[in-house]
C-alpha cells in the first residue's frame, strides 16, 4: 500500500559538509590547505552542477548543512533556497557526537539552529547526525528542539513514527550513500575508489525493489564527493532511470514527513 496519495517517495539529499568533513573529527587538518581544498570543492564547484541538474529534472531536494558551512557560504545557501530546496540541521562543526559531553552537544545543536534561522528565516524542520551516530544527549536534544523529522536510523526502508514524540523517522543506510564508495583522503587513503558504473547498477537495483514494494527511496550524497564529473553523469543516469517510473514523487524531507505523519503507526522509540 502506498505511503501517500502523492506516489512513491524519492528523497534526494545532500550533506553539505565542506571543510567540516575533514576538520570536525580531526581539528589538526585545519592546518592542511590541500585537504581543506577537497572540502571547498563542494560549495565552489560541485554545488552549481548539482543545482543545475536538480532544476533540469524539477526535483526539490534537502540539503543537510552544518552551521559553520551555512555561515561560510551564504551565497550557496541563497542559491539552494532560490531553487526551492530545504536546508536541514547537520550539527555545527560536524564532530563525532559520541565523544562530546551533553554541554558540547547542546552547543552544537543550538549554534547550528541559530545559523540556519539567520540564513533562512525559519527553524530547521529536520536533523541528521554527523557521521551517522548519536551522542548521549542527541535524542533528548532532538525532542527538545521540536524537529518534525529525524533522518538517522537504519532499521527500516520506509518512514515511521517515533512512539510518543510525533517525530517522523526518514531512515537511510550506507549502501545508498556516496561516501563508502568514493570518499578518499584523510584516513581513507588506502581505500580503492570505486568506478561509477557498478555503484549506479547497485543504486538502480535498490530503487527497483523498493519501488516494487511501495516503500521509499532515500539517497544520501555529499557535494564534494558526488560532484566530480563522472559521478555527476552517474547521478544524472540514476535520476533519469527513476523519473521514468510513473508513480514517483520527488520530494523534500520536510514535505515527506508531513505527508506520511497522519497515516503512520508508532513503531520504534529510541531509548
Amino acid at each position: 500500500m502506498p505511503l501517500t496519495e502523492h506516489g512513491f517517495p524519492v528523497t534526494i539529499t545532500f550533506d553539505v559538509d565542506a571543510e567540516t568533513l575533514w576538520t570536525g573529527t580531526r581539528p589538526q587538518m585545519a592546518d592542511l590547505p590541500v585537504a581543506l581544498s577537497a572540502g571547498r570543492y563542494g560549495p565552489r564547484t560541485a554545488m552549481p552542477r548539482i543545482l543545475t541538474l536538480l532544476e533540469r529534472f524539477a526535483i526539490p531536494a534537502t540539503f543537510f548543512v552544518p552551521g559553520l558551512t551555512v555561515e561560510r557560504y551564504p551565497a550557496m545557501i541563497e542559491a539552494i533556497l532560490e531553487g526551492g530546496h530545504e536546508i536541514a540541521h547537520h550539527s555545527h562543526t560536524h564532530p563525532w557526537l559520541p565523544d562530546l559531553d551533553s554541554a558540547r552537544e547542546r552547543e552544537e545543536m543550538e549554534k547550528a539552529s541559530a545559523a540556519i534561522r539567520k540564513a533562512t528565516g525559519r527553524a530547521p524542520a529536520g536533523y541528521r547526525a554527523p557521521g551517522g551516530e548519536f551522542g548521549g544527549a542527541t535524542w533528548e536534544l532532538i525532542r527538545e528542539q521540536g524537529f518534525a523529522y529525524s533522518s538517522n536510523f537504519f532499521d527500516a526502508d520506509s518512514p515511521y513514527l517515533h512512539e510518543g514524540t510525533g517525530i517522523v523517522e526518514l531512515p537511510w543506510y550506507w549502501s545508498l550513500d556516496d561516501a563508502p564508495y568514493f570518499m578518499f583522503g584523510g584516513t581513507t587513503f588506502r581505500r580503492t575508489l570505486q568506478p561509477p558504473g557498478p555503484v549506479l547498477d547497485a543504486w538502480k537495483a535498490d530503487f527497483d525493489l523498493l519501488y516494487e514494494e511501495d516503500s521509499a527511496f532515500m539517497l544520501v550524497m555529499h557535494p564534494q564527493i558526488i560532484g566530480r564529473p563522472a559521478r555527476m553523469k552517474m547521478l544524472e543516469s540514476l535520476l533519469a532511470h527513476i523519473a521514468r517510473h510513473d508513480r514517483v514523487w520527488f520530494t523534500r524531507c520536510d514535505a515527506l514527513a508531513e505527508a506520511v505523519r497522519p497515516a503512520l503507526q508508532s513503531r520504534v522509540e529510541y531509548p
